[in-house]
């Protein structure tokens, strides 16, 4: 994904799509009313945006996504770890885990996860 910072309302708004897609933009209309509580123009507005910014289509009024919820997800998530924590993903985790306790499966998961990574 290109260097496309996204608020949190896009987002969520990308996340409905990728739930529904394809999805009619008078379907979008209805979802947004309800799930946001947005007029119909608001729903155009952002509809158009994303447009713009080439990450949705809005075909015969059918829309689709034109990037991966995953892509997305990995690219907001380096963006946040890099800017609120120069990039350590151990500062991240320490601040993340202070004042929780964690399972021995969550830490077992954890630890495989990181095992998987390792030296890639």
């Amino acid at each position: 994904m290109e260097k496309t910072r996204l608020g949190t309302m896009e987002y969520r708004f990308l996340a409905l799509i990728w739930e529904n897609e394809p999805v009619s933009s008078m379907e979008l209309v209805r979802k947004c009313s309800e799930e946001f509580e947005w007029k119909k123009s608001t729903t155009f507005t952002v509809l158009r945006k994303l447009k713009e910014k080439g990450l949705i289509n809005n075909n015969d009024s059918v829309v689709t996504s034109r990037i991966d919820r995953k892509d997305v997800e990995k690219a907001e998530s380096e963006s946040f770890i890099e800017q609120t924590f120069s990039g350590s993903l151990p500062h991240f985790m320490t601040a993340f885990l202070r004042g929780k306790k964690i399972s021995d499966d969550e830490a077992e998961e954890l630890k495989a996860l990181i095992d998987s990574y390792r030296g890639m």
